[in-house]
């Protein structure tokens, strides 16, 4: 996603110390809004490029982070799993006062959105999940697509971004230059090793063995064009879960920048009709602008 046209009209940015690890995070929408939805991003990806995505939610707060070594959070000295992230994750909303929350994850989130669902079960409502897969189990994408997701430079250099990325994500992206160009100037506060880092996170990673015992509403939206995650993915996550409904979305991978505000409306949908356990407010979020837990 790009930092482009749409405007959040509430932002909060701050800065969380979590056993010594600081974690850049931001907060749009109301804090009175009526649902809040912990927002797990794609890989390289900073909590500026939600920002357009963000905008187009009318009732619900979105709360994201950077992954440390991506964007405001620094890279840490060692090597993580994604089971760490989750246990960041729900520190960072104890940090916050936050209790229960929708999850949306997409692509390299999606796996970190499962992981999370699985490990914190009593603070996720629902979980919806964009252009992921199960891990290890995965249909993949052309060898020669995943090549070029191997490596981070198409975040650094933009002008190779302009001539893998049409290949690479699909849909419009195939035609839209100017959005593509946008996308990858969002996307160059990632560092060589941080990328690893998330790399390595899901290394022989799955969710396959245990996503029937997630006892939640699940949304799946899958691009119809994806040459990174084929839509195929989306069916085995679907067929292992006890209540998922799938969508395919007539785009590529990156559906949520090329329609934010379609993909947006998808998923508040899905939240408003997630009648089996009632909304219930956020709590209150602390005043100050750094906060140690």
């Amino acid at each position: 996603m790009s930092p482009g046209s749409a405007e959040v009209s509430q932002v909060e940015i701050r800065l969380v110390r979590i056993a010594g690890q600081e974690v850049h995070v931001a907060l749009y929408g109301r804090e009175d809004a009526a649902r809040t939805l912990l927002v797990f991003n794609g890989i390289g990806a900073s909590v500026a490029t939600v920002a357009p995505f963000a905008a187009h939610f009318r009732d619900t707060r979105i709360v994201t982070f950077d992954v440390p070594g991506v964007g405001g959070s620094p890279t840490p000295g060692l090597p993580y799993r994604l089971a760490w992230l989750a246990r960041l994750a729900a520190r960072l909303l104890d940090a916050l006062a936050i209790g229960e929350v929708d999850v949306f994850g997409v692509s390299w989130g999606g796996a970190l959105a499962q992981q999370f669902a699985h490990d914190f079960p009593a603070r996720a409502r629902s979980l919806t999940l964009a252009a992921t897969s199960a891990g290890f189990v995965m249909v993949p994408g052309s060898l020669r697509v995943l090549k070029q997701l191997a490596t981070p430079r198409r975040y650094a250099d933009p002008a190779h971004m302009l001539v893998v990325g049409p290949d690479i994500y699909g849909g419009q992206l195939r035609h839209d230059r100017a959005l593509l160009a946008e996308h990858a100037q969002a996307m160059t506060a990632t560092t060589g090793r941080g990328y690893l880092y998330q790399m390595l996170a899901v290394s022989g990673w799955t969710s396959w063995l245990w996503l029937p015992r997630l006892r939640l509403p699940v949304l799946i939206l899958m691009g119809a064009d994806d040459p990174i995650v084929p839509p195929i993915n989306g069916r085995i996550i679907a067929d292992r879960l006890p209540d998922a409904r799938l969508e395919m979305v007539a785009c590529g991978h990156l559906f949520i920048l090329t329609d934010p505000a379609g993909t947006a409306a998808r998923i508040e949908r899905f939240l408003a009709g997630d009648g089996d356990r009632p909304a219930s407010p956020p709590l209150a979020v602390a005043s100050s602008s750094a906060t140690e837990i």
